[in-house]
């Protein structure tokens, strides 16, 4: 018997998503706006066990979530109105597949001063999925794990050169990046 996934909340008339990490670059849903935002009093952190998406049962991967304290720089969209419901439950299925994430609504500073009510997703703190792991864990679950959307690595990597390209660097994220970075040297020069 398959655990119930929460139904989509009723957005605010702004109707605006926070995405901090593969949302920024594969949002997946239909927008009509987007723009940098930043959040405080979350930051992102690799605290979520993957055992699909980025990872399986048996090579867990680890993925972002928001933890409270300090701020987080990443994208917020405007759904678009035609496809509103479409696109939430779309963005549902994706993050809601177990009690990983609690949907928050949170205000959000866009880069042009406004501020916006927009949904976004908290790591639940007491999910069995919800992981204090330290670097040395996180890099090797970035290095070994993949599942059905592609490598872990893959996953911090283009997390971290999206937020380069809009201007915003994690220095949590770009660290890992470094770490990281010999690892795809060795495997593009075996592709060759």
């Amino acid at each position: 018997m398959s655990t119930p996934r929460p139904q989509p909340v009723n957005l605010p008339e702004s109707d605006w998503v926070f995405g901090y990490g593969s949302l920024i670059w594969h949002p997946e849903f239909d927008y009509t706006e987007q723009a940098v935002a930043r959040l405080h009093g979350f930051h992102r952190a690799f605290c979520i066990r993957s055992t699909r998406y980025r990872g399986t049962p048996q090579q867990p991967g680890v993925v972002l979530g928001l933890q409270p304290g300090g701020s987080c720089v990443g994208m917020a969209f405007r759904l678009a109105r035609p496809t509103r419901r479409q696109s939430l439950e779309r963005l549902y299925a994706r993050e809601m597949l177990a009690d990983v994430y609690r949907p928050t609504l949170v205000p959000v500073a866009l880069a042009n001063g406004r501020t916006e009510q927009a949904l976004t997703f908290v790591a639940n703190r007491v999910s069995e999925a919800y992981q204090r792991l330290s670097e040395t864990d996180i890099l090797h679950r970035l290095r070994h794990a993949g599942g059905d959307r592609g490598r872990n690595r893959d996953y911090a990597m283009n997390t971290h050169q999206a937020l380069l390209a809009l201007g915003v660097r994690d220095r949590r994220l770009a660290r890992l990046a470094r770490l990281l970075e010999p690892d795809a040297r060795a495997q593009a020069s075996a592709r060759t």
